[in-house]
């Protein structure tokens, strides 16, 4: 199994409507060959930002890189930039491969 995370930073004030772009967002991922579930994390408030993270569960490595590969992929953030404000930085990548 593999478990794909972004950790975002994001503008206090501006939570609710990150969360509104996650939870309103077309996605294709139910129909992806090897996605097994996704998550939205809110975590620590400071008085600078609030850290989010995106988590997505694959059967495989090679499953979530095909997805990083396909139109359904491209599809999926095609609108990514258009909210800019909000982010404070770009999002930061964490793979990992379940050991246990």
């Amino acid at each position: 199994m593999y478990i794909a995370m972004n950790r975002f930073k994001i503008t206090p004030g501006r939570e609710l409507d990150f969360e509104a772009i996650w939870r309103n967002r077309e996605t294709n991922l139910g129909s992806v060959p090897g996605f097994i579930g996704f998550h939205l994390l809110k975590g620590e408030k400071t008085d600078t930002f609030t850290t989010f993270a995106s988590h997505s569960t694959w059967q495989s490595f090679n499953d979530f890189k095909s997805w990083t590969t396909s139109e359904a992929f491209r599809e999926s953030h095609k609108d990514a930039g258009q909210s800019k404000d909000m982010y404070l930085g770009h999002p930061v990548f964490e793979g990992f491969e379940v050991v246990l």
